[in-house]
């Protein structure tokens, strides 16, 4: 995975690829600051999926947003967020459907009475 911004030094061994899920309702910061001669900052917006790489000794420090302040609220090991990898032939393997069509089609199912109206907006 290539980063543009801020990549991990090259001298650095034990590289992995991590995800961090931000599962809560407010924004947060993500941060690592123990990697000499490295700094990784990021927002982490409610729901979303932070997918970075670091070496496996870094550590993620997770700072919580209020109105005009931000609190450490937790310290991850990057070695427990690392994400594994599977070979690409498995991940071919009996794929769903994922066309536009079928994905409609399955998530809503109305009685044949209803009636659904479409209005174009200008």
């Amino acid at each position: 995975m290539a980063q543009v911004f801020d990549p991990v030094p090259s001298d650095g061994e034990g590289k992995i690829t991590c995800c961090y899920v931000n599962a809560t309702s407010k924004m947060q910061i993500a941060r690592i600051t123990n990697i000499p001669n490295w700094y990784f900052e990021r927002v982490v917006f409610p729901g979303q999926h932070l997918v970075f790489e670091a070496m496996s000794s870094a550590q993620l420090e997770i700072h919580t947003g209020m109105m005009a302040s931000s609190i450490l609220s937790d310290t991850i090991s990057c070695s427990r967020l690392r994400l594994q990898e599977t070979p690409a032939s498995a991940a071919t393997k009996e794929a769903p459907d994922s066309s536009p069509a079928s994905l409609y089609s399955e998530a809503v199912t109305l009685p044949a009475d209803d009636t659904i109206l479409l209005r174009a907006i200008d």
